[in-house]
């Protein structure tokens, strides 16, 4: 909530701050298959409550790179992850948020083993998060945090422009609502 910009970089799915009720949802019942109903009923409303930070209109600055996969990864309803696609275009529309995709075709890179958050702030050192499998790890070394930032930066040198994502993410929600409508 600090944070004057996070730069997110998204191989798996849809990152929190962007996520609809029911694609969290979906992520969730996803990772704990045989949880009670209120502990997932909890998890999503503390996610959306974080999502509130996008409610000022300048701050911060969220830029995510999402991997193609995350496009392509549909449940077992395509109009959650349609609608969740919808959303994410929504909200750059709004000029609320950059998105930039990362194309199959671009190949191996710098962040192929896992997702990365970078966050900087106004009066504290830069911060780097990596997460994997019920893990995660915060970073403050300016070494490391100095490494993290240039794997994000040659993200976005790889990545379709914000203008080409924007145009594949709409696309492929329209194929996934005609898709659930045929």
């Amino acid at each position: 909530a600090l944070a004057k910009a996070i730069r997110e970089y998204a191989p798996q799915l849809i990152p929190g701050l962007l996520q609809t009720e029911a694609y969290a949802r979906e992520v969730f019942r996803a990772y704990q298959p045989t949880a009670p109903e209120p502990v997932i009923d909890e998890l999503v409303e503390n996610r959306l409550a974080r999502a509130a930070l996008l409610r000022d209109p300048t701050t911060p600055l969220l830029w995510c790179v999402l991997d193609e996969a995350v496009l392509r990864r549909v449940g077992e309803n395509k109009a959650v992850l349609a609608d969740a696609l919808r959303h994410v275009a929504a909200l750059i529309r709004s000029h609320r948020i950059i998105v930039q995709v990362l194309p199959f075709s671009a190949g191996p890179h710098a962040a192929m083993e896992g997702s990365l958050k970078l966050m900087s702030f106004e009066d504290a050192p830069a911060l780097a998060y990596v997460q994997g499998i019920g893990m995660g790890q915060l970073f403050d070394d300016p070494a490391t945090v100095t490494h993290h930032t240039l794997a994000y930066d040659l993200l976005t040198a790889s990545a379709l422009s914000p203008r080409k994502s924007l145009a594949m993410i709409e696309s492929v929600a329209e194929d996934y609502e005609h898709d659930q409508h045929a």
